[in-house]
């Protein structure tokens, strides 16, 4: 078992990788402190581990289960009311911990809960599906979308800790695994331009979900998300750069209708989008720009926008996003593969060009 830490004072966290963890009691019942748990998971994931995680929970007094619908359609605030329904019907007071079982769409809703119910308790991750493994389950982003918009209503709200649990990723779909993978890619492309070609290397024994390949392609992004979210917790500044591909990848997530394009796919279009007005504005070289489309590509994810978005569409959307300051779009860009940078001076005719050259 790897274990990483999230340095952030008083609310840092123990984050676990390894296989097996969902059979290890004794992990979970140190990031417990009172008698009181709700796992909340989905109609997908109960079935497969929600009765294991329950048993390895027997010596907590009180443990009550919550099996919502799975789908991004329904990360919305009607869920979270189903959240603080069950916590009030069992009459959980500040001490329980909630335990949230499951991919991004569950984590995030039982995060918002948790930073909401009775004004904080505390709360575990346990992540189900590659993405939120390496991305959303860590760093205490917590929220719902909103017709609007993605992820609109939310909060920052750190967990006691985060147990990831390789096993549970033999029974994702390849559809699933592809979308964690666009993420882990964004980590190479935005810090690390060795992990970057570390992945041209060895994306063929990840895409077999090769055990050794996949550990540290987890660690590598856990830790690089860890140092960044302990520089920067509430993305005044640095944090920001997390969301390369994202500003696009959301408008793309907003205007087809949540789940029908996963975030991760949508993600990968977006990085396309963004890589490629990097090259127009004289940062990233057209060989590099191959060489992310190509390393895309070999994870099975999309490198063009839907066919329907016209360049209003994207505009639309994007002027709703939380990345917007004082009116501006902020957007993500690279200098070259392994380093970022935060822009907010892109005009109309440049992201039509950058479209334009992503069809």
């Amino acid at each position: 078992m790897r274990v990483l830490q999230v340095n952030l004072e008083e609310r840092s966290y123990p984050i676990y990788i390894g296989r097996q963890l969902l059979s290890d009691a004794a992990i979970f019942q140190q990031s417990i402190t009172g008698k009181q748990v709700l796992i909340v998971t989905n109609t997908t994931i109960a079935p497969l581990y929600l009765e294991k995680l329950r048993n390895l929970l027997s010596t907590i007094p009180e443990v009550a289960m919550l099996i919502l619908p799975d789908g991004e359609q329904y990360k919305q605030l009607d869920m979270i009311n189903k959240i603080y329904d069950e916590l009030l019907r069992s009459k959980h007071h500040r001490t329980t911990t909630l335990i949230a079982l499951g991919g991004g769409v569950i984590g995030d809703m039982v995060g918002f809960a948790a930073a909401t119910y009775q004004r904080g308790v505390n709360y575990i991750q346990v992540p189900t599906t590659l993405l939120s493994q390496v991305d959303s389950s860590v760093g205490g982003k917590t929220g719902v979308n909103h017709p609007a918009g993605k992820n609109m209503i939310g909060a920052f709200y750190q967990p006691k800790a985060v147990m990831i649990d390789t096993d549970v990723l033999d029974t994702l779909p390849p559809r699933e695994f592809s979308a964690g993978v666009a993420e882990i890619i964004k980590y190479g492309l935005i810090s690390d331009a060795g992990f970057f070609a570390w992945l041209e290397e060895n994306m063929s024994l990840l895409m077999q979900r090769d055990r050794e390949a996949l550990a540290h392609a987890i660690e590598i992004s856990c830790r690089t998300k860890a140092g960044i979210v302990a520089m920067d917790e509430y993305e005044g500044g640095v944090r920001a750069l997390l969301n390369f591909g994202h500003t696009f990848g959301h408008a793309i997530e907003a205007h087809e209708g949540y789940g029908q394009w996963l975030h991760g796919e949508a993600v990968a279009s977006g990085m396309v989008i963004a890589a490629t007005l990097s090259v127009h504005r004289g940062g990233l070289s057209d060989g590099e720009l191959a060489r992310i489309c190509e390393l895309l590509t070999r994870a099975s994810l999309p490198i063009h926008p839907p066919a329907t978005m016209q360049v209003a569409d994207f505009l639309e959307k994007m002027q709703l996003d939380k990345k917007v300051m004082t009116g501006k779009i902020r957007y993500i860009l690279l200098e070259s593969i392994g380093a970022a940078v935060v822009v907010d001076n892109v005009g109309i005719a440049e992201i039509e060009q950058a479209i334009a050259g992503c069809r």
